[in-house]
């Protein structure tokens, strides 16, 4: 194996295990509460405290492997991911494994844009860069599939233990074969914005724990709604303050870049409708259709199992046709899907249900590869960490936006036409007037951000 390709699996392995810990827990849930002695609402807090922390540091973490070298942000995250992944087997109580699963989100938060930007690196053609991320993609994407059916097997060989007791092995396996990354610093590095992040984290956090309890819980309670407010307010809050720092946690080339707003805004859109239809799809089979958990699991296997292999041609695809072409043809799956469960009515077949994933998946496993790789390509090196950061916390957000919008749903018609309204709004926003990349900074047209922070500074 060449040094480059060896580096490649240190990287690709570290995310599949980010991606991993974000299922493998779930069915070890009933293991935790008996052996910990858990009350029910505490319970699902354990797995979703991961994702909260995950979603909420994602922006952070990307200016901070910008100003600290990616090489490094990421090897000591890995290594902290395994160190925390050992005290969260030795959690002696639910209280001490929810802040456990809060720290390691931490550690996950660091390890995708700084492994982002480092894989960017180790290509310098762009077709080869696009290729690369395609099969990154296919690799930590199986990392989501193989988390439940890993977990069974560990949960029933030894207990929910041994559901973070693998994690180090695979660590230590991602640190060997990418001990030899460089690691890259900009020519001026960029001081911390302390308040930006601080506000950031603040906003990003509570406005993924509010949509994921308002989603889950229901809204008829005053917490989601608390959640969402004090995340706009921590919103309006970070323009203000960004606009009036030297080296805001948006750095301006990357708010200014229209190209890359769209590809953002089309991973968020992708991953709300992935995480949306897949959430509202097994409440319809266990509640409407009566299935086991067991048979609903194995009727998702047309859709997570081509994860781990269609993101490989998508990379093709953005090498040959570029990332646009692709993502606009992704998001008109996510159209396609929309439409055939407008036909998934309560006495319909089976077969709707089917039919609708396999454009869902084809949109999923070309949108964000495409745009992940774009986000790669057109990054200004300077920032490349902040521009995977901030496509991540889309992501991540999309996927609370996802189960907060499609979940309360009552019936999947409902859902498509939710979700034929969503992509098409997505095309609109994101591609509706973009032109090709201009010559200079002044022909650049402004992004929605620009636009927004422009006529803040004006105010």
């Amino acid at each position: 194996m060449t040094p480059s390709r060896r580096i490649f699996a240190g990287l690709s392995i570290g995310n599949f295990l980010v991606l991993l810990d974000t299922s493998i827990l779930n069915v070890a849930l009933p293991d935790v509460q008996r052996d910990l002695g858990s009350s029910s609402t505490a319970l699902p807090w354990a797995a979703v405290a991961y994702t909260i922390s995950f979603a909420g540091l994602l922006l952070a973490a990307g200016a901070v492997s910008d100003r600290f070298g990616a090489r490094k942000v990421y090897a000591g995250a890995l290594a902290a991911f395994a160190a925390l992944s050992l005290a969260c087997a030795a959690a002696p109580s639910i209280g001490a494994l929810i802040g456990g699963r809060v720290l390691l989100g931490a550690a996950a938060a660091c390890m995708v844009p700084s492994s982002v930007a480092l894989l960017a690196g180790l290509f310098e053609h762009p077709g080869a860069r696009a290729r690369a991320i395609g099969v990154w993609a296919a690799v930590t994407s199986s990392g989501l599939l193989l988390g439940p059916m890993l977990g069974g097997l560990l949960v029933t060989a030894g207990g929910w233990r041994l559901v973070f007791l693998v994690n180090p092995s695979i660590a230590a396996l991602a640190l060997l074969l990418s001990r030899k990354l460089a690691n890259p610093r900009p020519a001026q590095v960029r001081p911390l914005d302390l308040p930006g992040i601080a506000l950031s984290v603040v906003a990003l956090v509570a406005l993924t724990y509010g949509l994921i309890d308002g989603g889950t819980n229901g809204w008829g309670r005053p917490i989601p709604w608390v959640s969402v407010a004090v995340a706009v307010l921590a919103g309006l809050a970070l323009a203000v303050v960004e606009r009036r720092v030297e080296h805001p946690v948006l750095p301006p080339s990357l708010v200014a870049h229209r190209d890359l707003d769209a590809s953002i805004v089309a991973a968020a859109v992708a991953t709300l409708v992935f995480y949306g239809v897949l959430y509202s799809l097994t409440l319809w089979l266990q509640g409407e259709r009566g299935w086991t958990p067991l048979q609903t699991g194995l009727a998702f296997v047309p859709m997570t199992l081509p994860m781990c292999v269609l993101p490989i041609f998508a990379g093709r695809l953005v090498a040959r046709f570029g990332a646009r072409r692709v993502i606009l043809v992704g998001l008109a799956f996510d159209v396609l899907a929309g439409a055939l469960l407008l036909g998934a009515t309560s006495g319909a077949s089976i077969g709707w249900v089917l039919a609708a994933q396999v454009p869902l998946v084809l949109a999923s496993t070309t949108v964000i590869p495409a745009a992940t790789a774009d986000v790669a390509v057109h990054a200004p090196a300077e920032v490349a960490g902040a521009a995977q950061g901030a496509l991540n916390a889309g992501r991540q957000a999309g996927s609370a936006l996802g189960v907060a919008i499609l979940g309360p749903l009552a019936a999947l018609p409902h859902v498509g036409l939710v979700l034929v309204g969503i992509s098409v709004l997505a095309v609109l926003v994101a591609f509706a007037g973009r032109r090709p990349t201009p010559r200079s900074d002044q022909d650049r047209p402004q992004s929605v951000l620009a636009t927004v922070n422009r006529w803040l500074t004006k105010a």
